[in-house]
């Protein structure tokens, strides 16, 4: 009779947590990592991470119209994306345009060679990147990421938690393979 106690005051205790976590998710806006959550409720981040994984599971079923993203161990409230025509009816776009070709590929490169310089990204495009690097910083999908011990110190870029937010990847190693074409030229 005892086990069944104690389990039925961790469960209380669990959906007690569950509650303060929405509560804070809802409350920052800003993605919470397991650190943060663990020292603000007093437990460990194991059993913040299964408490965050059942979250993530109950929030996951189709009458629900929210759901819990991860990202680099970070978690956030977010609408599910089949519910986003409905949330714009609501709320103005910010009239943000999509990314350019230009950025997309420099995003790319960035993200399966980071850190990279801008010199090494307009090496490998063939063209100056200059453009497609501010745009870039200022939507907050790269940053930069210290200086290259080299000639000239140049800046580094990485990609920002933001970027895997953008495309849905909990952390880098979620990237598509990356597929290197070596292409042979015949001699004529």
């Amino acid at each position: 009779m005892d086990n069944f106690l104690r389990e039925l005051e961790l469960l209380n205790d669990d959906d007690r947590f569950k509650g303060i976590i929405e509560a804070l998710l809802f409350a920052s806006g800003d993605p919470l990592s397991i650190k943060e959550l663990s020292s603000i409720l007093g437990i460990g981040e194991k059993q913040v991470r299964r408490i965050m994984d059942q979250m993530i599971e109950e929030y996951n079923k189709d009458t629900r119209g929210i759901c819990v993203i991860e990202f680099n161990n970070k978690f956030q409230l977010s609408t599910k994306p089949e519910y986003g025509n409905y949330v714009k009816k609501l709320v103005k776009p910010d009239n943000k345009q999509n990314l350019s070709n230009a950025a997309i590929e420099t995003l790319s490169i960035i993200a399966y060679k980071q850190p990279i310089t801008k010199a090494e990204i307009d090496e490998i495009r063939g063209v100056r990147s200059d453009r497609a690097i501010t745009t870039l910083l200022e939507k907050g999908l790269i940053r930069e990421a210290g200086r290259k011990e080299t000639t000239g110190r140049p800046i580094l870029y990485c990609t920002t938690d933001e970027f895997l937010k953008y495309f849905g990847f909990k952390n880098l190693e979620e990237l598509p393979e990356l597929i290197e074409f070596n292409m042979e030229f015949e001699e004529e």
